[in-house]
């Protein structure tokens, strides 16, 4: 024989679980907000080759390294002043921005590094500065490498890391 307490006790003991750990959800689960920066120093490695498996004797697979910048702010411009370009060894080989170049809310530009480029090395990197009088979302700006050999065709990207910079206050 059921008990007639016990659909009570079932809901007392539902309504104990649900207050007791919805204490530990936060107050509002989808509220997310950005960093917001004024400017950052950003390294980026980028590959002007690798090495391919024996079929290519250790010889270097050249690659064509592109450099994406995207503004991420929907509402605020950022300047980018400076996109260097670095070989293995930390030389400094071609600036690409030689005057500042305002980045327009949800624009991007792109600097490429030709395939027969082949100074900069597996080791190659970018070194990219930017500035903005508003705080903004962090840009992303990464690198697109991609080469073909005869019937081999190889891409991938790199992700950039922020050396310096200011957050917003």
């Amino acid at each position: 024989m059921k008990s007639p307490y016990s659909s009570s006790l079932s809901l007392i003991s539902y309504t104990a679980f649900f207050l007791l750990f919805s204490s530990f959800i936060p107050k509002d689960c989808n509220a997310f907000t950005a960093q917001r920066w004024l400017d950052q120093t950003v390294y980026l490695p980028v590959y002007s080759h690798i090495y391919a498996d024996s079929r290519y004797k250790d010889k270097p697979f050249q690659l064509t390294s592109i450099i994406s910048i995207r503004n991420t702010d929907i509402q605020f411009p950022f300047i980018l002043e400076k996109v260097d370009y670095y070989d293995s060894n930390g030389k400094l080989l071609a600036s690409y921005q030689e005057t500042a170049l305002s980045i327009a809310p949800l624009a991007s530009t792109r600097y490429i590094v030709p395939e027969s480029d082949t100074l900069g090395g597996s080791g190659a990197k970018f070194i990219v500065t930017w500035k903005s009088k508003d705080a903004i979302t962090e840009p992303i700006i990464e690198g697109i490498m991609i080469g073909t050999k005869m019937q081999q065709g190889i891409s991938f990207v790199t992700d950039s890391q922020v050396l310096s910079g200011t957050l917003a206050p």
